[in-house]
This record gives C-alpha cells, sequence and structure tokens, in this order.
C-alpha cells in the first residue's frame, strides 16, 4: 500500500517579496537601458554624427558584451558569490552610465556602451541565481521567475517611453544619468535585503574560452555589418568565415574541457535546444522592429518623442501581461503548440508591418507592436521555464545561462540583421546630390544635411521613401525568420514529444 501526502503550500516570506522586488530592479533597468537608446538615435546621429555603421554599433555594443560575457560572469558568480558580482556590477554599470551621458563623438559612445554591457553582464547571471537560492519551493520560483521574465520583457518595451520623456524634457545623454540613481538605491538594499549564494564551481576558468567566444560573436557581428555596408567584398566573407570557425573550435573545445566554460553537450536535449532557439528568436523580432520603428515615427511621420513613445505603450503592457499570462496558459496547452504560437505572433505583427499604408501608417506601426510584444512576451516566459526544466538539476547554472546569452545574442541579431537589411535598402534607394554624401549613412544623418544644402527638402523626401522602403524589406525578413523558426520549434517539440519514454 502507498500512502501519498500533499505538499502543504506554502507562501513566500516578506524577505522573500523583498528579495524579489530588488532583483527585477536590475534586469528592468538591463532590459530598458538595450531600447531606450533606440528613440535618442535622432538626438545622437545630429550631436556625434556618426556613420551608419558606428550607429549599429552604438546600439549592439551593449547587447555584444553582455552577450560575450554572460557565461563569464556566471561562472565568477558561482565561484566568488553572485551577491558579490551584483554589488561590483551595479558600481561600474553606475559609474559607465554617468560617463556615457557626456560622451562627445560616436567613439566614445561605443565605448560606453561596451563597458555598460560588460558590467550589465554581472547582473543578470547574479540575480537568476539568487532568485534560484531564495525561493527553493518550486511554485514559488515558478511565480517569481514569471515576475522575473515578465518585467524583463515589459523594460524592454518601456525603453521607447522612458526615453521619449526624457527627451522632450531634456538632452539625449539623459537616458544613461536615468541608470544612476536606480543603481545606488540598488547599492544599499543589496546588502540589507539579499543574501549570498554561491556555486559549485571549483574548476579551473577556462581564459582561451572566454576569449574565443568573445571574438567569434565579434566576427560573425562585424561581418554581417560590413555586408550590408559594403557589400559581398573580401573583409565582408572574412570576418564572418573566421566567425564560424572560431565559433566551431570554442564549440569542440567546450566538448573536450573537463569544466567547460559553456555547457554545449545540453544542446542534445530537443526541448533545450528548440527552446533556446524560440529564446533567441522571440527577442531578434522585437528588438529589430524597435530598432526600425522608432526611427520610422521620429524622422518619417515627423512625431516628438514622447508621443511616439506612448504610442508603443500598449506594446509594454501587453509584453507584461502575456509573461504572466503564460504560465497559465502552460497548465492546459502543450509547449509544442504555445511557444511557435508566440513565434508566430512575431510573423503577424512583421506582416502588418509589410503593408504600410500612407494614411493609416501610424496606427499599422503600434498595432504590428502589440502583437509582436505580445508573441514576444508569451514565448520568452514559457522558453525560460522550459531550458531550466529540460536540464539535469545539477546543470541549471549553465542552462540559465545560455537561456540569457540566447536573450542577448537575440537583441544583437535584430539590431545587426533586421538593421543592416533596413540600412542596406536605404542606401541603395536615396538619390543624394552633389556634396551630400553624408545623407546615404542613415535618416538622421539626412535630416541634418537637408537643412543646409539647397535641394534639401526634395533629399529629405528621397530619404523618408528610401528609409520606408528598407522598413518594408526588414518587415519581409522578420516575418520569414520568425516563420521558419517557429516550424523548426514546432517540429523539435514534436520529436521531442514523440521520443520521450512512457
Amino acid at each position: 500500500m502507498t500512502v501519498t501526502t500533499e505538499r502543504p503550500v506554502t507562501r513566500p516570506s516578506r524577505r522573500q517579496w523583498a528579495t524579489l522586488a530588488v532583483l527585477v530592479l536590475p534586469v528592468l533597468l538591463i532590459s530598458i537601458d538595450m531600447t531606450v537608446l533606440s528613440f535618442a538615435l535622432p538626438a545622437v546621429s545630429e550631436a556625434v554624427s556618426p556613420t551608419g555603421t558606428q550607429l549599429l554599433w552604438i546600439v549592439d555594443g551593449y547587447s555584444l558584451a553582455i552577450a560575450g560575457l554572460l557565461v563569464t560572469m556566471g561562472t565568477l558568480g558561482d565561484r566568488y558569490g553572485a551577491r558579490r558580482m551584483l554589488l561590483i556590477g551595479s558600481t561600474g554599470f553606475g559609474v559607465v552610465s554617468f560617463l556615457a551621458a557626456f560622451a562627445d563623438s560616436a567613439t566614445a559612445l561605443i565605448a560606453a556602451r561596451v563597458a555598460l554591457g560588460m558590467f550589465g553582464a554581472t547582473l543578470m547571471p547574479s540575480t537568476l541565481s539568487l532568485l534560484r537560492s531564495t525561493f527553493t519551493d518550486r511554485e514559488q520560483r515558478r511565480t517569481a521567475f514569471a515576475v522575473w521574465a515578465g518585467g524583463f520583457a515589459a523594460g524592454g518595451a518601456l525603453g521607447p517611453i522612458v526615453g521619449g520623456w526624457l527627451l522632450e524634457h531634456f538632452w539625449w545623454g539623459s537616458v544613461f544619468l536615468l541608470n544612476v540613481p536606480f543603481m545606488v538605491a540598488l547599492l544599499i538594499l543589496t546588502p540589507i535585503v539579499v543574501k549570498e549564494h554561491k556555486g559549485s564551481a571549483h574548476g579551473r576558468l577556462d581564459l582561451v574560452s572566454v576569449a574565443v567566444s568573445i571574438l567569434a560573436l565579434t566576427a560573425l557581428v562585424y561581418g554581417i555589418k560590413s555586408l550590408a555596408e559594403h557589400g559581398l567584398d573580401s573583409t565582408a566573407v572574412a570576418t564572418f568565415a573566421a566567425g564560424l570557425v572560431l565559433g566551431a573550435f570554442f564549440v569542440r573545445r567546450q566538448l573536450r574541457l573537463a569544466d567547460p566554460l559553456l555547457d554545449v553537450s545540453l544542446f542534445r536535449l530537443p526541448v533545450f535546444r528548440a527552446s533556446v532557439l524560440a529564446n533567441l528568436m522571440s527577442i531578434c523580432g522585437m528588438t529589430g522592429m524597435l530598432f526600425a520603428i522608432s526611427q520610422y515615427l521620429q524622422l518619417v511621420a515627423g512625431l516628438r518623442p514622447l508621443t511616439a513613445g506612448l504610442l508603443l505603450l500598449p506594446g509594454a503592457v501587453v509584453t507584461f501581461a502575456a509573461g504572466l499570462l503564460a504560465a497559465r496558459l502552460a497548465r492546459g496547452i502543450r509547449l509544442q503548440v504555445l511557444i511557435p504560437i508566440g513565434l508566430l505572433l512575431g510573423t503577424a505583427g512583421y506582416t502588418v508591418l509589410a503593408f504600410l499604408g500612407s494614411s493609416s501608417a501610424v496606427l499599422q506601426l503600434a498595432v504590428a507592436f502589440v502583437v509582436l510584444c505580445a508573441g514576444a512576451g508569451l514565448a520568452e516566459t514559457l522558453t525560460n521555464d522550459a531550458i531550466l526544466s529540460a536540464a539535469p538539476t545539477h546543470r541549471t547554472g549553465a542552462a540559465s545561462a545560455i537561456s540569457e546569452t540566447a536573450y542577448e545574442v537575440g537583441a544583437v541579431l535584430g539590431t545587426t540583421v533586421l538593421g543592416s537589411v533596413l540600412n542596406a535598402v536605404y542606401r541603395l534607394q536615396i538619390e543624394v546630390p552633389v556634396g551630400a554624401e553624408a545623407a546615404r549613412e542613415t535618416l538622421g544623418a539626412a535630416v541634418e544635411v537637408s537643412a543646409r544644402v539647397p535641394e534639401g527638402e526634395a533629399l529629405l523626401a528621397s530619404a523618408r521613401e528610401a528609409f520606408t522602403h528598407g522598413l518594408d524589406a526588414t518587415a519581409i525578413a522578420g516575418a520569414v525568420l520568425t516563420a521558419v523558426a517557429a516550424l523548426v520549434v514546432w517540429r523539435t517539440l514534436r520529436e521531442a514529444k514523440e521520443g520521450a519514454p512512457a
């Protein structure tokens, strides 16, 4: 006779709720910081006059540094304490944010964004590790993680609204100063509320793997950017090929090491690799659309930054709501169905974006963003939970690091791949008069140049039309990418279900 007893339902303590509130704060700010700059791009273009490629690096440098260092910083947190790394990251993030606000050149701003990414990489793994150690009950941890993921996704959508308000009242550097008071609060509250946690990592940190992972990702991103700016030339091909070779070397090295930097063997689990792909593509779709429409609303539609930001407010609300709803839906609907639906919502959003009408373009953009954000919020929450659930208990640390890395790589690819499509079409379509070649770099540069050349009105009209064509091409590319990802994820999850033991 087997006796079963129900486990009593426990409620989180006040300290646990306080810890959750403190740990959501840094990821919310990191997520806002990824997108808040999107609405400042026109002002940045006028202030520091970046080239088209520099503008992409200003956006991507942050996410690229985070993506390259997340696994390393997560390992250091396991060794020396997650709370300690959180405090170090908060200090550096606040200091560099202050310096970025007063950058006087495109190069200085790129350097500041990369440094922000380096310190941001210490914050994300630390918060997730501390959440796992704080909420030991599975149901409590699931709720806490839903709040964490919802705050992360909502922060990305709130960035344009915060940026729009700041740009209405202050200069572009204010979007960086926003971080400073919150980081000060985090430095004060963390030692009081959050308990220290160390993992079980005791092996040697492989510095070769750290260097190769950063170089591989940088080479791949640079190759894509070079391809968009100069076409299929030797530099683009060589750089991209070098990134692939370095990536292959990195994977082989991780499989041989006793203490790998990244546990790539987890990708042998079908549910794990499908969830990572869905995680990456959902964020790729959202950041790619945001990069494009934030410029369209201000520089083509002529809206004020705050007005443009408020148009995207429904997207922020829907993102957070979808994240919280995902946990409930997962109780009765299989992930094999829910996760592809999230990706297909991204496809639907890009499809709406691809057929802009001149009289209803602004409304279509807002609707497209809401649809895409619903899919991102749904897929992001479900995939993070699936990634951690698919991995063995003793490898959840490595699984969470891969999950966070997928998010940041998705953000990089969103602006790199889709942003490069936008820039490439823009450069091909725009008609530039003699002496105004700078207008070919970005739409923001065209707006600035048009104010000081005789053919300014015609130049501005051509630039806006070229940008709109680029937006159409970007939307088609985004729709294809998310649809293909949905198909691959659905097939992989179906095969995993069919092959699962009874």
